[in-house]
């Protein structure tokens, strides 16, 4: 397939709460270096704004950040304020909170719930924006996020986020936030090289309720926060071959082909891959390449 020219459109849309997005958007993550936070080397600044206004002209109008994903040299938020501001109308940004990083760079305590309010503020202070249009509240392993989920729930009463949700969750913790509050959207690591049934669980309680899934690392896959695998297994190079497309753009087709509520995220901090990725999109899975590409999903852990 060729990438020239397809647009995010190509694979339909869905809302999250009362915003509507293209089903492809743009995980902000790579934007800051070679792999996620201070695991590889800076991004080039300029290069990083320049694919996210390509993003916009290829109609992307849903990106996933957080005040958290910042380099040595670069925020990922910044980048986006710089690129972007002031926004188009139609432009979703959605932010995590709850982990924190502090000024080197390490993972430290995350927030308990009367320092959320301080991770919001960060995060419209760095975008730029009066609101948030989605939070997801990212669960740090708690038992229970009634009362973290609680107190994101009370700055949406006041007016700083327009729609919840939730992450990095099993289905007995969306039941709890949903008692609380409205959650429009879930966001649990998923693909196709990584399976955990409680999150194949959660994508149908989704489907069900009328919920977005939202995975993340689904085209990193093994690889995580460092960066996509380049190890593909015969089935999804079969495939790729098939369609005259890459690796990852079967990953991302196939994750897309799990239901109309599910949106794919894929980051990247190169313009060509950008195109790729968008392209996807517009992929089409034939129903026995489907069938395949779900029994290797079926084995994987």
């Amino acid at each position: 397939m060729t990438s020239h020219m397809i647009t995010a459109d190509a694979a339909g849309s869905w809302k999250l709460g009362a915003l509507t997005v293209n089903r492809i958007g743009f995980g902000a993550m790579r934007l800051t270096g070679s792999a996620a936070f201070h695991l590889g080397t800076p991004s080039d600044r300029g290069r990083s704004i320049a694919v996210l206004r390509k993003a916009v002209e290829l109609g992307v109008n849903h990106i996933d950040t957080a005040a958290f994903y910042f380099s040595q040299l670069r925020s990922a938020n910044e980048i986006i304020n710089s690129a972007l501001a002031p926004y188009p109308d139609d432009m979703v940004i959605a932010a995590k909170v709850g982990p924190y990083r502090d000024y080197h760079g390490d993972w430290s305590t995350p927030a308990r719930p009367e320092q959320l309010r301080g991770h919001v503020e960060e995060n419209l202070r760095q975008l730029g924006r009066d609101h948030l249009d989605m939070v997801y509240l990212r669960r740090m392993e708690q038992d229970s996020i009634a009362e973290h989920f609680g107190a994101l729930a009370e700055l949406r009463e006041a007016g700083l986020i327009r729609h919840l949700g939730v992450s990095d969750v099993e289905p007995r913790h969306l039941a709890e936030a949903q008692a609380i509050a409205p959650v429009v959207s879930v966001q649990n690591r998923y693909g196709l090289g990584h399976r955990a049934p409680v999150t194949d669980e959660l994508v149908r309680i989704c489907r069900e309720q009328g919920i977005a899934f939202v995975p993340f690392f689904a085209v990193a896959g093994s690889g995580g926060a460092k960066g996509a695998s380049t190890t593909y297994d015969e089935e999804v190079l079969a495939v790729a071959r098939a369609h005259d497309a890459s690796p990852s753009q079967v990953r991302i087709a196939w994750t897309l082909h799990q239901g109309p509520h599910v949106l794919a995220i894929p980051g990247t901090g190169n313009p060509d891959h950008l195109a790729e990725n968008v392209a996807s999109g517009a992929l089409r899975l034939t129903a026995d390449e489907l069938e395949r590409l779900n029994a290797l999903h079926s084995k994987a852990g």
